[in-house]
């Protein structure tokens, strides 16, 4: 028998972990709680049973787990309209970026499980990196049911201090906006170079796709696969002079990965 689980909030990201949800057992019992109309036909659509508030949720309902994809600054105030449901016995996952477990926790029950996920865009086409942090006292039957959800939306990983959720932001949960960035810059260095935009556009997008996939699905480093491509005194060599003089691209993405990171951890402190 599948879990009961408790959606509030189906934008983008919550509309996306649904599809991958129903996807995987068409059978699973998911309420949704969206106080847009359209998007509670969208729900409805991917086959879930969706209602406008909380409080007219059927009565007693008594979800394994609540997943909240609504904005930061929603979640306590969600949550406080949820301690029923944590009284019930419901564990709770958010995938807001920036409020923390204990703020999360100070919103419901004592001893109520809570999940954070940082998740990323590309879990919208179930290619996305989806990390977990577990609160204190959360059990395997909560974290099982969380990563069997979470993965239907892309590679889950558990981070088990909390503090590097920032890292995790700073590297998967922005990762998609750089690769986009490099994208361009691939597209319009071709450009530079005479080629059509959309040649040169599908000679970017398909060399970082492939490049990618073959990262992922190779048990050999990227380092090494890197040195496949590089013949000495050739093309890509020249290239990759330009990317790896001094500290070069290395340096610009440490540098960049720690502004991400450092403002990730003072979002969450404003939050």
């Amino acid at each position: 028998m599948t879990e009961t689980i408790l959606l509030i909030g189906c934008g983008n990201m919550g509309f996306a972990m649904l599809q991958g949800w129903m996807a995987a057992d068409p059978s699973r019992v998911v309420h949704v709680v969206e106080p847009a109309e359209a998007l509670r036909a969208r729900a409805r659509a991917a086959g879930a049973k969706a209602v406008a508030a909380p409080e007219v949720l059927p009565e007693g309902i008594a979800p394994a787990l609540v997943v909240l994809a609504v904005k930061p600054a929603m979640v306590v105030p969600v949550l406080g309209a949820c301690r029923g449901l944590a009284e019930r016995g419901a564990a709770f996952l958010s995938v807001a970026a920036g409020i923390t477990i204990p703020a999360m926790a100070g919103a419901l029950p004592p001893d109520t499980e809570v999940i954070r996920c940082m998740p990323n865009t590309p879990a919208a086409i179930g290619e996305g990196m989806m990390a977990l942090c577990a609160g204190p006292g959360v059990g395997a039957t909560a974290r099982a049911l969380a990563e069997r959800l979470m993965a239907t939306s892309g590679a889950v990983a558990w981070i088990e201090d909390e503090a590097l959720m920032d890292a995790v932001t700073a590297i998967s949960g922005s990762g998609p906006a750089y690769v986009f960035h490099f994208v361009e810059a691939l597209t319009e260095a071709g450009v530079a170079l005479g080629l059509p935009e959309d040649v040169a556009a599908l000679l970017a997008k398909q060399t970082v796709a492939g490049a990618g996939r073959m990262a992922l699905t190779s048990e050999t480093p990227p380092g090494v696969l890197r040195e496949q491509v590089t013949s000495p005194g050739g093309t890509t060599a020249t290239a990759l002079k330009v990317f790896m003089a001094g500290d070069g691209l290395r340096g610009l993405v440490r540098e960049a990965t720690e502004a991400a990171r450092d403002r990730g951890a003072e979002l969450g402190k404003a939050g």
